[in-house]
């Protein structure tokens, strides 16, 4: 089992009794108390739970034992309406807000936007209860259903799958807004928070391209949600610093799982690209595979910035690698304190403008592309 399978069991665990022994969940689950004790600890840090001795219990704000019942209804309307049949703005009894918050995954890139939003809903008073869909489109409507259930009055989203684009989450029957996720056709309404990926790809290739890199490359995850954004402020750069797209490797790994051909052979072809001098700088999303292709270099007798100058995208781990990478860093804290903002003025003022916000990156310069005694220019 997975690391982030057993952070999602733990959780689950805390939502559906609201406290754990590490002993008994560690052979329930057949690993190591001392495994379980460190998924404690991590989940503890990122503040999605209380460590206790001997165990866990579940962070203050979170969902209350038994919440998970009703997991088989429908993601349904009834008592979450005000009398004319719209959105409730406020509880009917007066009682302080709660926001459910549907994200993905509660490791890499969610944590900081959780962070965020937990921060801005203790400012305002709101109460703000966490649900993880393990990347599963129908596990995050059941998951919106029991929030619904529980009588949230209203839901931050990151959609994982297709339903951005189906319109599910228009016929919840509160206030929502997407977070990191655009809104497709079929949510033409819908408010959202995203971080500017395209901007942020842009900064990246003006940042490689005023080094004087001229044979600039792309590395991408293809199952990421944000590569056509990544890829389409890639673009924008070369055209800004009149660079021929075609002059470098624009290439995309296979998802993680699929097997080590489809994601060994794009990082080979980029270290052959280097070693042949077509390629002088690259932009790669994500971090772990800036850090593989770093390695890989290495092991061909390369460096970076030398032979090839790197920016990441993601700014998760690309400080600790051996040579620490200028990365994009999106800046997942805001994104998280926006989005509960919003939401919540759109609940005291359900006939305001709607809103979407686009928030941008930040680059942060280090050694893989300007080496540790060089100036760093502005990003």
């Amino acid at each position: 089992m997975h690391a982030e399978e057993r952070h999602q069991a733990i959780l689950r665990r805390l939502r559906e009794r609201g406290s754990l022994r590490v002993t008994e969940f560690a052979e329930e689950l057949g690993v190591s108390s001392v495994t379980v004790r460190r998924d404690v600890e991590a989940l503890a840090e990122r503040g999605l739970l209380d460590r206790v001795h001997g165990g866990a219990v579940q962070q203050h704000g979170s969902r209350e034992p038994g919440a998970a019942a009703g997991a088989g209804a429908g993601v349904g309307v009834g008592a979450h309406r005000a009398p004319d049949g719209s959105p409730r703005a406020v509880p009917a009894d007066g009682a302080r807000l709660t926001f459910g918050l549907i994200v993905p995954a509660a490791d890499y890139y969610y944590p900081d936007v959780i962070k965020g939003a937990r921060a801005a809903a203790a400012a305002r008073g709101i109460r703000l209860v966490l649900a993880i869909s393990q990347y599963s489109p129908a596990e995050e409507q059941t998951q919106a259903a029991q929030l619904l259930d529980d009588g949230v009055d209203g839901l931050l989203i990151t959609p994982c799958g297709p339903a951005a684009d189906q319109g599910w989450p228009a016929g919840l029957g509160v206030p929502y807004l997407l977070v990191e996720r655009r809104p497709g056709p079929g949510l033409a309404d819908a408010e959202s928070v995203v971080t500017d990926h395209a901007a942020g790809a842009l900064a990246a290739v003006r940042h490689l391209a005023g080094l004087g890199r001229r044979r600039i490359g792309l590395l991408l995850r293809e199952d990421s949600p944000h590569t056509p954004l990544v890829e389409e402020g890639y673009l924008a750069g070369l055209a800004a610093a009149g660079l021929d797209p075609d002059a470098a490797p624009r290439l995309r790994l296979a998802p993680p799982g699929t097997g080590p051909a489809g994601r060994a052979a794009p990082i080979e072809r980029f270290t052959d690209a280097v070693a042949a001098g077509t390629l002088d700088g690259a932009l790669v999303h994500n971090d772990h595979d800036a850090i593989v292709l770093l390695q890989r270099l290495r092991a061909r007798g390369l460096s970076a910035p030398d032979d090839l100058a790197i920016v990441a995208y993601d700014d998760e781990v690309a400080a600790l690698a051996d040579i620490p990478l200028t990365a994009v860093a999106p800046p997942k804290l805001a994104v998280g304190a926006s989005a509960v903002g919003l939401l919540a003025d759109r609940l005291a003022d359900p006939g305001r403008p709607g809103h979407r916000l686009a928030i941008l990156p930040e680059l942060r310069v280090r050694e893989s592309s300007v080496g540790p005694s060089a100036s760093r220019p502005p990003g």
